[in-house]
């Protein structure tokens, strides 16, 4: 009897340490499983995405059926240059969609400081009205807007498509710009204030300086918004010349139905712009930097 009660002593303590390590060694087993099936479904979802995208490229640089080169080309993209007005397209996209972006920026930024440091019933009110804007589509009032420009003369005017792109983009833009100075603290202003500085002062040094990732994200929507627009640019424009790319892929594809090649050449044109914007951007969506500021405060 004393030899078994001598035993069980010794043996307790090496079942304690073993199951523990038995159990973790699991539970990380598992985890590793885990993300093999996680790594697995976003791999799918990202080769379901890509491959229309690669389809699209393929045909852009094969060579069309009446052409004598072989291999992959880059003789479709320079066929739709010189063959249509695709370059007049381009360089309207990339007027309107500047545009938009700039005077968005410009104005969303101080309007989504106002929502985020103001807490007064005006502020409020303004703010329920943006969400109510926000929420009515853009088709239901293209209509009332084609009467009044056709009065003012901004039909089949990139004047009046920006004025419409910028005023549709406006209201996220704001709440964009708004929920990021809220990520600000207050606190660094209030600094600033000490030091002197206005409250302008303080919003264009501190505020602004801080925000870039929101700038930023505020700009990139603005830009996919108006450059990926199709449905106001093919009621407000009429003259080939005035279109924008997405019209005038549209347009260049009702006429060519069976140049596979040419349309997509014009496509893949049309997804250079945003691939160049986010991979020349992209190193710059940084959110550190602000929660150190208040270091021992």
């Amino acid at each position: 009897m004393s030899a078994v009660l001598h035993a069980h002593p010794e043996s307790g303590p090496e079942l304690g340490v073993a199951q523990p390590a038995k159990k973790k060694r699991v539970l990380s087993e598992a985890g590793m499983r885990g993300r093999w099936w996680r790594f697995t479904a976003i791999l799918l979802i990202t080769a379901v995405v890509l491959v229309p995208i690669a389809v699209t490229i393929i045909l852009a640089l094969t060579p069309a059926a009446n052409s004598t080169a072989t291999g992959l080309t880059f003789e479709n993209i320079t066929r739709v240059f010189s063959t249509t007005l695709a370059g007049t397209w381009l360089q309207n996209s990339l007027i309107t969609t500047l545009a938009t972006v700039i005077v968005s920026v410009a104005v969303a930024a101080p309007a989504g400081y106002v929502l985020s440091r103001g807490r007064n019933k005006a502020v409020s009110g303004y703010s329920l009205l943006l969400f109510v804007m926000q929420s009515l589509p853009i088709i239901t009032s293209i209509v009332p807007l084609f009467i009044l420009f056709a009065g003012m003369g901004l039909v089949d005017n990139l004047l009046g498509l920006t004025i419409i792109y910028v005023g549709s983009t406006m209201t996220v833009a704001t709440w964009m710009m708004a929920a990021y100075f809220d990520s600000i603290p207050v606190s660094l202003e209030e600094a600033s204030w000490i030091d002197g500085c206005s409250v302008f002062g303080s919003f264009r040094k501190v505020v602004l300086r801080n925000s870039l990732p929101g700038i930023l994200s505020t700009a990139i929507f603005s830009f996919l918004l108006a450059w990926n627009d199709y449905l106001v640019a093919i009621v407000f424009l009429r003259s080939t010349e005035i279109f924008t790319l997405p019209v005038g892929v549209q347009s260049f594809f009702q006429q060519n139905q069976t140049d596979w090649s040419g349309v997509m050449a014009l496509a893949v044109i049309m997804m250079l712009p945003p691939v160049i914007v986010f991979a020349t951007l992209n190193k710059y969506f940084s959110v550190g930097g602000i929660g150190g500021s208040l270091a021992g405060r």
